[in-house]
């Protein structure tokens, strides 16, 4: 088995992170691993199967550089060997890849691009396909699709690349909205780009905060609630996804005014991560509900979670799907799974064996 982290997006940080948890965690003894890391600049490299040398230590940020050796995929159906070129050396075989761990995040790994290059490759794959993860990262076409499925969404805008970014056109676009929004790049995670407006005069340099990451932007109705997260694991063999109970974000500090970068990854002692959530039997099965309709309604496979608010009239309203959450042993994700009944090892080995079981190829 490949895993594969790192990439061109602005959570290549964040990847490497995921990858020295699952590296921890994978059984040797079971597979054979080979980690490959992207750089920034896209080189695909042999890289370090260490995990302590992916950690966020101190908070020094893990980053994948280059290297003298170039990793190079199959080239087509028949051709299951993955090989190394290295600088004035003759190419050499590391053997046939069976799945490929790609925990990668945001733009150029986690929407679709990498998932093609895989399926051109015709190797099998933790996690979905093209069409998901390209809908999952792109907030506003997932936003439309959810809405398609009837599912709960808050109201928002979008600023498309071509949209002026004059306060008066931008004042008009929110129109209706209230205070606070929130102003997001439509295709990045990890909470990049977010501001918090409290009020209309912040929100030209929001907006040019976010187009610092994507030229389109998604303007968001700041929602009353609590904010959730649920857990969404593929079936076996047929079966439908199950959902893992939820868990619920409380930021405690108030120098992050919401989940932003630095309370996720670098200020972990101003969050609660709260797992299981406290929350009536009624509402657990009502998020449990809701994320496993999300997860279907973008076709997706293997892996979700799906972060909703619950107001306080115990109404669920989906705020986003990650198609490839952060993996950490510490993330949300794998918290709620370990919080009912499956722990990190075995949930690395089931998202192996679902990627196994399913075929190449339209599906």
């Amino acid at each position: 088995m490949m895993v594969l982290f790192g990439g061109r997006s602005g959570e290549h940080a964040i990847s490497c992170a995921t990858a020295g948890g699952v590296l921890a965690a994978v059984d040797r003894t079971r597979y054979d691993v080979v980690a490959v890391g992207i750089t920034r600049e896209g080189q695909w490299v042999l890289a370090d199967d260490d995990p302590a040398r992916w950690a966020i230590t101190d908070g020094r940020l893990p980053e994948v550089l280059d290297t003298a050796s170039r990793v190079v995929l199959p080239q087509g159906t028949v051709d299951r060997d993955v090989q190394v070129v290295e600088r004035g050396q003759v190419a050499r075989t590391l053997g046939a890849v069976d799945v490929v761990l790609p925990l990668l995040h945001g733009p150029f790994g986690e929407d679709g691009t990498l998932q093609g290059l895989l399926e051109l490759a015709d190797v099998r794959y933790v996690g979905s396909g093209v069409l998901a993860s390209a809908v999952g990262m792109d907030k506003h076409v997932m936003k439309t699709v959810l809405v398609g499925a009837g599912l709960p969404v808050g109201p928002y805008r979008v600023l498309l690349p071509s949209a002026p970014a004059d306060p008066a056109s931008l004042e008009a676009l929110v129109a209706g909205l209230g205070l606070p929004l929130f102003v997001k790049p439509a295709r990045a995670g990890s909470s990049l780009g977010i501001t918090r407006v409290t009020d209309l005069a912040q929100l030209p340099e929001a907006v040019a905060e976010a187009r610092r990451h994507d030229p389109k932007v998604v303007v968001e109705a700041g929602i009353v609630g609590r904010e959730v997260e649920c857990g969404v694991l593929g079936g076996r063999r047929g079966a439908p996804p199950r959902a893992s109970v939820p868990g619920e974000i409380v930021v405690t500090d108030p120098r992050h005014a919401f989940y932003d970068f630095e309370a996720k990854y670098l200020d972990e002692s101003g969050v609660t991560l709260s797992c299981p959530a406290d929350l009536p039997a009624g509402v657990v099965a009502a998020v449990q509900d809701v994320a496993v309709r999300s997860f279907e309604a973008l076709g997706c496979e293997g892996l979700a979670r799906v972060d909703v608010f619950v107001t306080p009239d115990d109404e669920v309203v989906v705020n986003e799907v990650n198609t490839m959450p952060g993996f950490t042993p510490y993330s949300m994700y794998p918290r709620m799974w370990q919080a009912s009944g499956v722990d990190y090892a075995t949930l690395v080995d089931e998202l192996l064996q679902l990627a196994l079981e399913r075929p190449t190829g339209l599906r």
